[in-house]
């Protein structure tokens, strides 16, 4: 027996639209989960970069303290303007054969000290050495030294000298001999400079370079 049976219009079309419902809700909850997916998967890469070995070495270098310069050394001392002492005494500067062949009245003078303020005195605070040779008539003092100077002590009388006095060529050729002359106050006095030694001689019996000259001549022929 055959059941025939008839369902409303509206019965059908609710069947039809309530599946169509159904796979739309199940799309939906597709959909949504891949993208809940995709948000969680992009949350979990989101990690801290891990420092890598050059930088920790930059952090670690930075950290130690920075090692300065080393200070520098201090600065030499300047040299003391100074003199040797003379191996030479005053018989080896001028002999008595010397002093009378320059004048014969001239002779030792015993009690001799060097005249203040003049160049001996000078010669004597660089351990330099003076003599003294005499007129037996009238008194008249010739005085003799002899510094070995340092450079420093050896420039600034050189330039002293210059200062104060006339250069005379005919003492010695520069610059192995370097001659010098003045007179002042009744007091010729001549110097000359060697590479070794600073000579001087003083006299009021010096009244123009030329007087000197022979005197000169033999204390460095002396001396070397």
């Amino acid at each position: 027996m055959t059941d025939t049976r008839v369902y409303p219009l509206f019965v059908r079309t609710a069947a039809r639209t309530g599946g169509a419902a159904t796979r739309r809700r199940a799309g939906l909850m597709l959909a949504g989960g891949a993208l809940l997916a995709l948000l969680l998967a992009g949350c979990s890469g989101a990690q801290k970069p891990t420092p890598t070995d050059s930088a920790a070495a930059t952090s670690e270098a930075s950290a130690d303290p920075t090692t300065g310069a080393e200070p520098s050394s201090s600065p030499t001392p300047t040299a003391e303007a100074t003199g040797s002492p003379i191996a030479q005494l005053c018989g080896d500067l001028l002999t008595l054969q010397d002093v009378y062949d320059f004048n014969p009245n001239y002779g030792t003078a015993p009690n001799y000290s060097p005249t203040a303020d003049g160049l001996a005195e000078t010669a004597t605070t660089y351990n330099g050495l003076t003599c003294g040779w005499s007129n037996q008539t009238s008194g008249e003092l010739i005085e003799v030294s002899v510094v070995a100077p340092n450079d420093v002590l050896m420039t600034t009388l050189k330039q002293q000298a210059d200062a104060d006095s006339q250069a005379v060529p005919t003492y010695g050729t520069p610059p192995v001999v370097d001659g010098f002359f003045t007179y002042a106050g009744g007091v010729g006095q001549a110097q000359v400079f060697t590479e070794q030694y600073w000579v001087t001689l003083s006299t009021s019996a010096f009244f123009e370079p030329g007087d000197a000259e022979s005197l000169i001549s033999t204390v460095l022929s002396h001396l070397g």
